[in-house]
């Protein structure tokens, strides 16, 4: 025998990873600040976790919502309500890869600050596609979908919403002024005509709010414009001051559309910026409110805002909130200046609604058992799928690799779920054999793609393993713990969370063990790992 047919009797073919197979998916939740709701009331925020920018409109007796969701596919959720407090979610408006391509995109990018309207049998969301774009608009004859495909508009900025008076309608956005910039962060509100028919921006852009409601002193981060109109004023409400703790919301008013715009003396409208930091249980950030009336005539406001629980550190992102808006000597309030926004309030005078399944607010639990014809439409990703890497078979959420987490060029072989809760415990049950050392599945939570961590089964040093790996503002993975494991048998992987802390346990064969009882987990917050998103949470496989 020569000594190429010995050496390759002897040789063995490296080990292939097995598929991924994921049985089910559970969750559960609670508020760190506990409240009491009583039967009249409701409780805030009325979507829990990363839901920002909320958009509201009314058709009939019934409510619909959309929020921001950056380069998460599927993106733009819609909501519906005929109460305004609960709320089901009943589709994705970008829920096909040929609608939005999200490819080379950080997290952070992609569809800002959606604006849903109604009109002539049509609903209307228009959007900000940062980075791949710009405007553009989106229309459904059923808000659950299908959405058509966008139609792109020639104008620069974001924030675009629509104002419709009688059959015109006009689009009101954040653009750059009509100056030279005075400082950073120095913006303007446009106005124009929108050709709906056509699809199409006619006649000329007015500029109707430079800077802010006060320029000399330098305000920034003039956004989130709306236009409405009561007894005889147009109304201008927009958010300023950024989206962090010195975020609010202020109003002008006209009594003509293209202005001039008079702000309100009594101005912000909303803001929780004056309030002492250190009080307990604080919510902050609030703004970018967009107002809706009932068919009584009652006027409220969704906006967002947050529940950190530290300085300015929350995991779960920005949240929507729900608030009634008086009107007093011809101007909206929502709260008075010092006040703080409750976690509970006096329902609306609408009949209460069926609460979704699981529910948008309060402490809930869910299991997804993936026993359905597909993935349900709270499942995220990150940036648009060109291939699918994923199955549902009997039962199970089998994964096959795509592009490491992390890698800002690809797609990775990740399905997440919100983290609605700062004190949460996620888990699944998995089955799984690495092939090689870098072969691993199990639960990632993802702020962005330079903070996440994995939890799951791996090869390190050729042997099996249940290792803990994290990545903070970084793009390299460090190895917080491991121990040996050789899964011959399902593993439940569990992650406990409680604000900025974390805890890692796994089960197998009945036996319970604790990977990492006390993670730092802060660099999972939107201030440490920067951005505008949440944490997700869910099942990952990466491989070659």
């Amino acid at each position: 025998m020569t000594a190429s047919i010995v050496a390759a009797a002897l040789w063995t073919a490296p080990a292939q990873a097995t598929p991924a197979r994921f049985d089910e998916f559970r969750y559960e939740g609670r508020a760190q600040e506990q409240v009491t709701v009583a039967a009249d009331e409701y409780r805030n925020p009325v979507l829990s976790g990363y839901y920002p920018d909320p958009s509201i409109t009314r058709v009939g007796e019934d409510y619909y919502l959309v929020t921001s969701t950056f380069t998460h596919f599927p993106g733009l959720p819609v909501f519906h309500s005929r109460d305004l407090v609960t709320w089901k979610q009943i589709g994705n408006a970008i829920d096909r890869p040929d609608q939005l391509d999200f490819s080379g995109l950080p997290v952070s990018q992609g569809v800002f600050a959606p604006d849903i309207s109604y009109h002539d049998g049509l609903f209307y969301i228009v959007n900000t596609c940062v980075r791949c774009k710009d405007n553009f608009f989106i229309t459904a004859k059923d808000p659950a979908g299908p959405w058509s495909n966008p139609v792109w508009l020639p104008f620069e900025g974001i924030d675009p919403s629509i104002y419709w008076e009688g059959d015109k309608a006009y689009i009101i956005n954040n653009r750059a002024p009509d100056e030279p910039k005075r400082y950073d962060g120095h913006r303007a509100i446009w106005i124009q005509e929108f050709d709906w028919r056509n699809g199409e921006m006619v006649g000329e852009s007015t500029q109707l709010v430079n800077g802010g409601i006060d320029i000399t002193t330098k305000p920034v981060w003039i956004e989130g414009p709306h236009i409405i109109k009561r007894q005889g004023f147009y109304y201008l409400i927009a958010a300023e001051g950024g989206t962090g703790d010195k975020h609010s919301e202020v109003v002008l008013r006209s009594d003509k559309l293209r202005g001039p715009y008079v702000p309100y003396q009594g101005n912000p409208i909303l803001s929780q910026r004056t309030l002492d930091p250190a009080r307990p249980n604080p919510v902050t950030s609030a703004g970018h409110a967009k107002f809706v009336q009932t068919p009584d005539g009652d006027w409220w406001a969704t906006f967002l805002a947050t529940r950190p629980y530290g300085d300015d550190l929350y995991n779960i992102g920005r949240e929507t909130f729900l608030l009634p808006v008086t009107w007093r000597y011809g101007w909206p309030h929502i709260l008075p200046d010092g006040a703080r926004i409750p976690f509970t309030a006096k329902r609306p005078a609408l009949t209460p609604d069926q609460p979704a399944t699981p529910p948008l607010s309060g402490d809930f639990a869910y299991t997804d058992s993936f026993d359905g014809p597909r993935l349900g439409m709270q499942w995220i990703g990150v940036r648009t799928p060109k291939a699918p890497f994923h199955r549902l078979d009997s039962g199970a959420l089998v994964m096959e690799p795509a592009a490491p987490m992390g890698d800002q060029q690809g797609v990775p072989a990740f399905w997440g779920r919100r983290q609605q809760h700062h004190v949460a415990t996620v888990s699944t049950v998995m089955r799984y054999t690495p092939g090689k050392d870098g072969d691993r599945a199990g639960l990632a939570a993802m702020q962005n793609d330079q903070s996440f961590l994995f939890f799951g089964l791996t090869k390190i040093g050729g042997k099996p393993a249940i290792a803990l790996t994290t990545r903070a503002q970084a793009d390299r993975d460090t190895l917080v713990a491991s121990a040996p494991l050789d899964a011959r048998e399902p593993v439940t992987l569990t992650i406990r969370a409680n604000g900025g802390a974390m805890a890692f346990d796994y089960t197998i064969g009945g036996q319970t063990k604790t990977l990492k009882a006390d993670l730092d987990a802060r660099f999972l917050s939107t201030r440490q790992a920067r951005g505008f998103t949440g944490t997700v949470i869910g099942p990952y496989v990466e491989g070659n």
